[in-house]
């Protein structure tokens, strides 16, 4: 099959195919007569198997580490666990930072009047969140907010 035809059937786009092939993660494609990439059953394996690791978060480094695992059947799934279990706190990690971007967010907006009047908390702490000396990223106006609330 062409690269459309295998980005259909892996749900990989054929850019990220391309590029994938270019990086060492997928064998590269035999050549048809007139050159164009020929896909088979096993690329398109591979591409879902790709697909997959990056839906769980998984970068390219990752997933090349997890391909060649997956192709050695003499691995040990003792390594495969330990990279799921590094990407699990990876993105519990992620998970706990976003929870505090919402939550400074919205501290800040409850905070601010929303009327017609210039003065905005929000844009206050986003210009005074440059501050690399303050314990927080969020700066000077973020403390000012919580003192004013309590």
């Amino acid at each position: 099959m062409n690269i459309g035809e295998a980005a259909n059937h892996s749900g990989v786009s054929a850019k990220m195919i391309r590029y994938y092939e270019e990086v060492g993660l997928i064998r590269h494609p035999a050549r048809n007569r007139n050159g164009y990439r020929s896909y088979d059953k096993n690329n398109i394996h591979e591409l879902k198997f790709i697909r997959r690791a990056r839906d769980l978060g998984f970068t390219v480094e990752q997933i090349s580490a997890l391909m060649h695992l997956w192709r050695d059947r003499g691995r040990a799934s003792a390594d495969v666990k330990r990279m799921a279990l590094e990407q699990v706190a990876a993105l519990e990690a992620k998970q706990r930072e976003i929870a505090e971007m919402a939550n400074t967010l919205k501290h800040l907006a409850a905070n601010c009047h929303g009327d017609g009047r210039p003065e905005c908390p929000i844009l206050e702490s986003l210009a005074e969140g440059c501050d690399h000396a303050r314990p927080t990223h969020l700066g000077k106006g973020f403390e000012k907010l919580g003192k004013s609330r309590s």
